[in-house]
């Protein structure tokens, strides 16, 4: 059902831009938005992830210089049936998170430090885990290919006036009324659109996540933990870019925005209840680990990949200078 749904939210932004395009320039009109989204989704296809990553100051990192972290993702990236995904740092107290990339042979899962220093390594596992989920799910496309269909509708609307006043000369189309509404709701019409298939995608990967790293539970604490981190702490480059902020596990942009009553995200609240409900069905009623592999000695242990107490995720250099959670 929820593939579905997206399927036919995206059909409905697709076929919001070529609608646009056909009111705004008819038949020209619709051929030049046909090669705007080509272009754009071609590029986007190929760059985003480096263009995101960039855009956020990700620094790589692997096994040598984040072990502990490299080997939690490692594992499970296995249990989820994925090839290990390029691992970044972001230098950002605002914890947060976010995976990205056209493919799974072609992913990256980044955490900022503000995630590492706050949480507890089951925390952290629920977050990684939710991220591979987008990934086996291929959200990171789709979400890309949604950001750039409605940043799309939106340089045309801004075009509105100059395809009106063409079309009106000849008589052929909508009016300067008619075009300044278009420019008005049909970006807020493409918002909407995007927020419904964040949104979709979101309580998915929040499902399979819960399934990758054995209890959802850890992912239902991660979550509130993360939200009351976003709305105590402001990121700044999200600020300035908040067409990324559907990619992040938590709408980085909570608390700061009066548009956030159009938020991409679902409520944590309702995330965190389906959650406990997916737990419950599995029969956990606690935080042990429900793995499938080693269950009692791993749980002991605090998760299969020997979460020893005091060990840190992060490695020389990355400290974002905040207190760390109980397992750093």
């Amino acid at each position: 059902m929820n593939y579905a749904k997206t399927a036919l939210l995206l059909a409905g932004l697709t076929g919001l831009f070529m609608a646009m395009g056909y009111l705004l320039g008819g038949q020209s009109g619709m051929l030049l938005a046909l090669v705007i989204a080509g272009a754009t989704n071609l590029f986007a296809y190929w760059n985003s992830d480096r263009m995101l990553l960039g855009m956020y100051g990700a620094q790589e990192v692997n096994r040598a210089t984040a072990p502990d972290l490299y080997d939690m993702t490692a594992h499970l990236a296995a249990r989820a049936g994925l090839p290990m995904p390029r691992l970044y740092i972001i230098h950002e107290e605002q914890p947060n998170a976010f995976a990205t990339g056209r493919n799974p042979e072609n992913a990256a899962v980044a955490v900022n430090t503000g995630l590492l220093n706050l949480m507890s390594r089951e925390e952290v596992a629920g977050v990684i885990a939710h991220e591979l989920a987008h990934i086996k799910n291929r959200d990171t496309l789709i979400m890309t290919i949604t950001a750039t269909v409605a940043g799309a509708i939106s340089m045309i609307a801004n075009f509105g006036m100059f395809f009106s006043g063409s079309r009106e000369n000849n008589n052929q189309g909508p009016g300067i009324i008619a075009s300044i509404a278009l420019m008005i709701l049909a970006p807020l019409a493409a918002m909407i659109v995007q927020m419904m298939i964040s949104r979709t995608r979101e309580y998915a990967a929040d499902r399979l996540g819960g399934e990758i790293v054995g209890n959802p539970l850890w992912l239902a604490s991660g979550l509130q933990r993360l939200e009351q981190g976003v709305h105590a702490i402001p990121n700044a480059r999200a600020e300035y870019n908040p067409a990324t902020a559907p990619l992040f596990i938590i709408n980085p942009l909570s608390g700061e925005r009066m548009d956030n009553l159009f938020s991409t995200h679902p409520n944590t609240g309702n995330r965190v209840a389906a959650l406990m409900q997916q737990a419950q069905a599995m029969g956990i009623r606690d935080g042990s680990y429900n793995g499938l592999r080693g269950g009692g000695s791993e749980a002991a242990q605090g998760g299969p990949w020997g979460a020893a107490r005091g060990v840190s995720f992060l490695p020389e250099g990355f400290s974002s200078g905040r207190r760390r959670g109980p397992w750093g």
